[in-house]
């Protein structure tokens, strides 16, 4: 990559970064992992609270990168095809037309997945991992960038689904935003209404879908070393021979781990990744797939980054 076009990179993820914050105060942290997500083409879920800004993240989100938008409010009596969509006979043509879905959107947002049936929260599975979905025999391909943010409040399991481990495991990374601190709310009380507010100037430094295709590319090249690759195969390792664990990570796992440790290393700026970006990564791409049989995620991810040996990938 030349230095020009580092630049211009640096600053379309500058931009992005100011606009995402500008949206969603005193999350400085949760957005740049969001970011790693969205750069490694993974898929997000979101485990929090109502009201805590996971619509308008998303939607914040689209809107920087020019995107379409589409969204399921997902309930029990949802059906497969509301998501996928369906083909519908027309009469006068006396042919079949297919009606996509909102799953042919460039990010989608699953509102409370945990809210549907199994047999509709599969109808995701394969549009999460090939980016197309197959209506009667027939595929039809998403686009490649195509972006799931899924949310689940974990509080209230009364009439909810709990998502299966194969389909956990086609998201990179969960994570909680959770509150904001006492300044972001103080700023939130003093900001003028929306529906007073002057209209947003159109996002300056919005990014085109090819835009975000160039970082993706560029975020897929950064130099992991051979002794970090095997640093990360001894974590992976680890947490399938971990006492607290019950199903550790998969190969599937173990890639998408990688993919958004590359990320999160593009995102300091730095063309390699060191076993710091494999550990900042760790608590969010562990948490959506360790299956535990006693103790909590956090401990049990803290005693892994812990115990296995950290190796010198300078030499």
């Amino acid at each position: 990559m030349t230095t020009a076009s580092a630049t211009i990179s640096e600053q379309r993820i500058d931009a992005l970064r100011q606009r995402l914050n500008a949206e969603l105060l005193g999350k400085a942290e949760p957005i740049e992992l969001v970011l790693a997500c969205l750069l490694a083409r993974g898929h997000l879920l979101l485990d929090d609270l109502p009201g805590t800004g996971k619509t308008t993240l998303a939607k914040a989100l689209a809107d920087c990168l020019g995107a379409k938008f589409g969204r399921v409010q997902c309930t029990p009596d949802l059906l497969p095809t509301d998501i996928t969509g369906f083909n519908l006979f027309n009469q006068k043509s006396r042919e079949f037309e297919f009606h996509p879905g909102p799953v042919f959107s460039d990010v989608l947002l699953a509102d409370e997945i945990n809210r549907t049936t199994p047999r509709t929260q599969s109808a995701l599975l394969e549009a999460m991992a090939e980016r197309q979905v197959t209506i009667d025999a027939v595929p039809h391909r998403l686009v490649d960038t195509f972006f799931v943010i899924a949310t689940q409040n974990p509080i209230d399991s009364h009439g909810a689904y709990p998502l299966p481990e194969a389909q956990l495991d086609r998201f990179a990374m969960r994570l909680e935003i959770g509150y904001p601190d006492r300044s972001a709310q103080l700023a939130m009380l003093a900001a003028r209404p929306a529906e007073f507010a002057e209209p947003r100037e159109k996002f300056a430094a919005r990014l085109s879908i090819d835009g975000l295709r160039d970082l993706q590319r560029e975020a897929s090249e950064v130099t992991v070393h051979p002794a970090v690759q095997g640093y990360l195969v001894d974590l992976v390792e680890a947490t399938r021979k971990h006492e607290a664990v019950e199903l550790g990570v998969s190969p599937r796992g173990m890639l998408s781990w990688q993919r958004v440790a590359q990320a999160w290393a593009y995102l300091r700026n730095r063309p390699f990744v060191t076993p710091q970006d494999i550990q900042d990564v760790a608590p969010p791409v562990l948490a959506v797939r360790l299956v535990l049989r006693s103790g909590s995620a956090d401990t049990v991810i803290r005693s892994l980054l812990r115990d296995t040996p950290v190796p010198d990938y300078r030499t």
